[in-house]
């Protein structure tokens, strides 16, 4: 979001996903599209099946989407930047860029331009371990087609640089003029299915809804009056990561956790459990006794998504709405209850009686919301924000005509090394993800018997000639450590990860691999690099 909006103004997709079949070209970059957004993924190869569109796959992995991929480079993890700056160079160098898209839609493009010429394509094969005649076949099939588009997700952010990874896609989308049109742009896809919504709604600790920021003087008068409020904060509070910093030392002392399971979610699990068990008083509320919600305080019992009513903001912008199915049971609340009537033991004039009238306020604050109701989505289905006023049809593409912020603003970006990198004590690199099986931590997934048939323990991926050095056949048990801690998973020898490389899904409680997890942050994202750490394997006797 941080590097959409400074290149773009918004940091959102840009396009639909209905579009995608558009596409002539998708380069899929830090997204393992068909297990981690598998209706995304099946349009993508319905794109190439129908289409005829080409894939270009960037990953580390041999990931599903590999087998449609017209080509697939393999960069080492952590090197995405300079991947990118190599396809821009060569783009620059033969010529292929969209000249008239820059000139009249960008900024900056000489300090650019002067920039990438360090990473030609023969310098990005040493960084990035992708032989140089890829990077180029890579670079001119994307500059070449007429619509082309850029999908990433967590491969892409979770890094000390995502910021600048995400940034630099935006310059390569610029250079080529593949924004503003169907079937192109740069799209995020949102790891799950309403983290847009959340944001979009000021679950970002310097902004309020509709990403007006808390240091704007003007915005905070604004809601002051719509709220009533005497006061609201003028400066940014924490990140996640910074709060649960901020508990280890003491300095907060209390955690409302609402739908969350940190301890197994989050980086340097140990670290986490330290952080909580110094809290002075922990509440969670969630739909099941999570493993965070066994550390609290008190547990506030949630009602889980069919069986409360409100909308979801998809990863594509669009306002869906959710109705009830069924009751909930025993004392399980919707969170806007829980919220509402501890907002009213809290001091605040709180009187919210139904969704309808929590969304009516959204639309009065977010202007990209303004024109949107629970009573015209019920009647069309679904609105893409920006949406501005009640006759509006809703934005399926950004950026057509202008950008957000007005001219697009490229950004020159170094590429820099991962935090922890392999050594002699902890030779292999582990990058974590996700299955098809299972969601997130399996607070729901977990409790399927069809799915833990399919997924029921975590298997670490290592490559067969590591395995063969190691003494490690498929199926054993290994011990995987860090600097952080250990786990034991078993292994699945596999030529999916390159030699050197291991990974490991986040799933599995009794194999968490954040406890192997860095906490090292991006500093402008405070996102964690759960994607490249340094450990060791042995073999269980």
């Amino acid at each position: 979001m941080a590097g959409l909006a400074a290149s773009f103004g918004s940091g959102a997709m840009t396009n639909s996903i209905q579009e995608m079949e558009q596409c002539q070209v998708a380069l899929v970059i830090g997204s393992n599209t068909t297990e981690n957004h598998p209706v995304i993924g099946t349009v993508l190869r319905r794109a190439v099946q129908r289409g005829g569109a080409k894939i270009i796959v960037a990953d580390p992995r041999r990931i599903g989407l590999v087998e449609d991929a017209a080509l697939w480079v393999r960069q080492r993890p952590g090197t995405d930047l300079a991947l990118i700056n190599a396809m821009i160079h060569v783009i620059l160098k033969e010529g292929l860029q969209d000249q008239a898209f820059i000139d009249e839609r960008t900024e900056n493009f000489e300090a650019l331009k002067e920039s990438v010429r360090k990473y030609a394509s023969a310098k990005a094969e040493k960084i990035t371990g992708i032989p140089a005649a890829d990077i180029e076949a890579a670079a001119r099939l994307y500059a070449t087609a007429e619509r082309a588009a850029i999908f990433y997700a967590m491969g892409i952010t979770q890094h000390v640089t995502g910021t600048d990874n995400v940034k630099a896609l935006a310059n390569l989308a610029m250079v080529c003029g593949h924004l503003g049109k169907p079937g192109s742009g740069v799209n995020p896809l949102r790891g799950q299915n309403n983290v847009q919504g959340a944001c979009d709604m000021g679950g970002l600790p310097g902004d309020l809804p509709g990403y007006q920021k808390v240091a704007n003087k003007e915005v905070l008068k604004r809601f002051k009056e719509q709220w009533n409020a005497k006061k609201l904060p003028s400066a940014p509070g924490l990140t996640l990561m910074e709060i649960m910093d901020a508990a280890h030392k003491g300095s907060i002392k209390g955690l409302f956790i609402l739908g969350e399971n940190p301890m197994v979610s989050d980086p340097d699990t140990g670290h986490v459990e330290k952080a909580l068990e110094r809290l002075d008083f922990l509440v969670v509320a969630d739909i099941f006794l999570t493993e965070t919600a066994a550390l609290a305080d008190v547990v506030l019992p949630g009602a889980c998504w069919a069986e409360k009513e409100g909308t979801f903001t998809n990863t594509e912008r669009r306002v869906q709405r959710v109705r009830k199915a069924v009751e909930a049971p025993g004392q399980a609340r919707a969170d806007w209850e829980l919220l509402n009537d501890l907002g009213q033991r809290l001091g605040l004039d709180w009187n919210y009686k139904e969704p309808k009238k929590i969304f009516k306020e959204i639309a009065e604050v977010t202007p990209a919301y303004a024109g949107i109701s629970h009573e015209r989505l019920d009647s069309l289905g679904s609105l893409q924000w920006p949406c501005p006023d009640k006759k509006h049809p809703g934005t399926p593409i950004l950026h057509t005509k202008a950008f957000t912020r007005g001219k697009g603003l490229f950004h020159v970006l170094e590429h820099q090394e991962p935090v922890e990198r392999a050594d002699a004590r902890y030779p292999f690199t582990l990058t974590t993800g996700r299955n098809l099986y299972h969601y997130h931590t399996r607070t729901m997934t977990g409790r399927s018997v069809g799915l833990n048939d399919l997924a029921p323990t975590c298997k670490v991926e290592i490559n067969p000639a590591d395995a063969a050095r190691l003494g490690v056949n498929n199926g054993e048990l290994v011990q995987v450590s860090s600097r952080r801690g250990k786990i034991v998973a078993s292994a699945c020898v596999i030529d999916r990860v390159a030699p050197g490389v291991v990974f490991l899904p986040f799933h599995y409680a009794d194999a968490a691999a954040n406890m192997l997890t860095i906490g090292a942050l991006d500093p402008v994202a405070k996102i964690p690099e759960f994607k490249v750490c340094a450990v060791q394997l042995k073999k269980v006797a």
